[in-house]
């Protein structure tokens, strides 16, 4: 650590030195390790390191930042006089501030790489896919594991000193049965541990298995209003559009959140409680602090379907007068539900599980409107045939106010714990 305290250190002695009224500093330094897989064969075996350096500096309400990679002693000066002078440019804002006090010591995850036995686990999970799942091809597969150490530090006196390590595995992959295929579908999860396999992590074995049903497609005919149900995969990607468009920075500055007035109010059906929580254990490698140098905290955005936070950084609530929220971290956690999967598919009467969502981005009023891919029709209560040719429509907000159903079951990929989601009321169209 003493080469990344030194530069930190440097780093802020130079910013005070040149003129800022509040200067914060992070220095890292990074080493991965990993294992590419393409075709079914080994292909790559590397390992890289990297540093990086972020600085911020505040000077008469106006603020600067500015990111480098080098801890050599003149680009440490070169980047802080970068730092001071965009500052200078900068337009006044006296909603700039820094934290004014916090310490931590943190070791979190897996810092040590185990390489042969992510190896070994890496050749168990091509052998079992292999065996279990012949009419998959894993167009790539990349095993890594990634070790971060850093140090921030402020003019406050502010100070955390960060040790991490997490596995992280990625695949691509399709379905392939004579002339037919699936269309290219993803997985990926972290973790700090290789007791399990990887094919039991995460929604990887869901994944492969709904691939090979997803060679054979039907195009959907017609248009109705029905229930989807979205996996957790897709659900993630849904609840971040969803918090982007209602609960963040841009859109409470700018007044178009249709939420802006909304806190302490019901705005989700009383079964919905959503969380941001990077302290969470199945969360791997959480945020421990705030680019602001806040220390993080779990909360809850929605409890019981009530608005109780929006996710502000500290300028945006100086901003706005409204709370800043307790981390700035994308680690969502949803409380499960008391069905199982299995009684949610039965009482659909009509409608689609959808395991991705393509689409543009959401209008002001939450309207969206994209193709459901890797997605199965459901009918009387029973998965039916894989659809292509599907789009989906109805509004973000509105999604949480018509819940058909949650899960018992979640996913945790280390990233995030979803369930699944049943929401009634979406405009399902086919050709």
């Amino acid at each position: 650590m003493s080469r990344i305290r030194q530069t930190a250190e440097l780093a802020l002695i130079a910013l005070r030195d040149l003129g800022a009224d509040s200067a914060g500093v992070q220095a890292q330094t990074g080493k991965k390790s990993e294992f590419t897989i393409e075709g079914g064969r080994f292909t790559l075996l590397r390992t890289t390191m990297d540093n990086s350096l972020s600085l911020q500096a505040i000077r008469d309400h106006r603020r600067g930042s500015v990111s480098g990679n080098s801890f050599e002693e003149e680009a440490v000066y070169s980047a802080a006089r970068d730092c001071v002078a965009s500052a200078e440019a900068a337009q006044p804002d006296p909603a700039w501030e820094m934290a004014a006090d916090g310490r931590g010591t943190f070791r979190d995850g897996a810092p040590e790489a185990d390489i042969v036995k992510l190896f070994d686990r890496t050749r168990e999970l091509m052998d079992s896919v292999h065996q279990e799942y012949p009419r998959i091809i894993l167009e790539q597969v990349i095993a890594a594991h990634a070790n971060r150490e850093g140090i921030y530090l402020n003019s406050h006196g502010v100070e955390y000193e960060t040790l991490s390590g997490q596995y992280e595995v990625t695949l691509m992959f399709s379905g392939h049965e004579g002339d037919k295929s699936s269309s290219f579908n993803y997985s990926g999860l972290v973790t700090d541990s290789l007791d399990k396999p990887f094919l039991e992590l995460g929604s990887v074995r869901q994944n492969l298995s709904d691939a090979e049903r997803q060679i054979h497609t039907e195009p959907m005919q017609g248009k109705f209003e029905g229930t989807v149900i979205f996996t957790p995969d897709c659900l993630g990607s849904m609840l971040s559009e969803l918090l982007d468009n209602y609960a963040a920075d841009r859109v409470l500055l700018d007044g178009t959140s249709q939420w802006k007035d909304r806190l302490g109010e019901q705005v989700a059906d009383r079964r919905v409680t959503l969380s941001m929580k990077p302290l969470d254990p199945r969360v791997v490698c959480g945020e421990r602090y705030t680019a602001e140098g806040f220390l993080s905290e779990d909360y809850d955005v929605i409890r019981d379907g009530v608005l109780r936070q929006f996710m502000l950084s500290n300028y945006a609530a100086n901003r706005t007068g409204k709370k800043r929220a307790p981390n700035g971290s994308g680690s969502m956690v949803m409380a499960p539900g008391t069905q199982m999967l299995s009684q949610m598919i039965a009482a659909t009467k009509q409608g689609l599980l959808v395991s991705r969502y393509s689409g543009g981005a959401a209008g002001t009023n939450g309207e969206f409107s994209g193709v459901a891919k890797n997605s199965f029709l459901i009918k009387n209560g029973k998965i039916g045939p894989a659809v292509s040719e599907t789009m989906i429509s109805g509004n973000l907000a509105g999604m949480l106010s018509r819940v058909a159903g949650i899960s018992r079951e979640t996913v945790e990929d280390g990233m995030t714990s979803l369930p699944w989601l049943a929401v009634e009321g979406i405009t399902i169209s086919g050709k």
